[in-house]
């Protein structure tokens, strides 16, 4: 690993700080100084010193969004914000990027993480994890909707849904409901509804496998994962590999 990548990750500042920084003589590596920010060395076998203090790396880094309207799940985009864009510098450093997608209108829950395998796990189709929405439907909601999304329906494309549990919370002219889906597809929440006439006005992710967003976060806001909910959601990948 490049020595100016694992000293950014490990929150000495930008790269061009972590340069400026090298260039100083404040680095050493085995005792000797590093000036060349290309320098490769490994965290795992080798000291790296910062003015006489070792660094402790990290490789991973875990963050809950509350991830706003208006920004794009994407780690970079040449004509509209992301969701990478509104992270602090030291947190960007790590080069995180968006477990799965919310649409741009689509507020709640964004796990942020540079950890490869953990997002393939939870995003893999064979695993099945849950997806818990909050919605405002233009429409009454019905029983014998939630009886169709628990038999799943067929989409604009001709696709059919797994099986989703729908939860109605309120019913009249403009409905709130919760519903849990298995899958991610395109636009799938308002998809759904739209296949049986109605139309989603508002939507909001609360949960993903064992995750719930934490309601104290404004949006825009983020923080990394605590150690039990980290814990959790590797357990839950390991449960669904049972």
């Amino acid at each position: 690993m490049r020595i100016d990548k694992m000293l950014a990750n490990s929150g000495f500042g930008s790269r061009k700080e972590v340069k400026k920084m090298l260039k100083s003589g404040a680095v050493k590596v085995d005792g000797a100084v590093i000036k060349d920010a290309k320098f490769h060395v490994d965290p795992d076998s080798q000291q790296v010193t910062v003015q006489g203090m070792e660094v402790e790396y990290r490789e991973f880094i875990y963050l809950m969004m509350n991830k706003p309207p208006g920004i794009l799940s994407a780690t970079e985009d040449d004509r509209q914000e992301t969701v990478v864009d509104i992270l602090e510098d030291e947190d960007r450093a790590f080069e995180p990027f968006p477990v799965g997608r919310l649409d741009k209108d689509t507020e709640g829950l964004l796990l942020l993480t540079n950890d490869g395998q953990l997002s393939h796990k939870l995003l893999s189709p064979k695993k099945h994890v849950p997806k818990k929405y909050f919605a405002v439907i233009e429409g009454e909601v019905t029983e014998e909707d939630g009886k169709a999304f628990q038999r799943g329906v067929t989409l604009d494309d001709g696709y059919h849904t797994k099986p989703g549990h729908l939860t109605i919370l309120s019913s009249g002219p403009i409905s709130e409901i919760e519903l849990t889906i298995t899958e991610g597809k395109f636009h799938q929440v308002k998809r759904m509804f739209e296949a049986v006439g109605k139309k989603v006005t508002y939507l909001k992710r609360l949960t993903m496998a064992d995750l719930v967003l934490d309601e104290t976060l404004e949006l825009g806001e983020y923080r990394e994962l605590t150690e039990e909910e980290l814990e959790s959601l590797v357990n839950y990948e390991k449960k669904a590999e049972l």
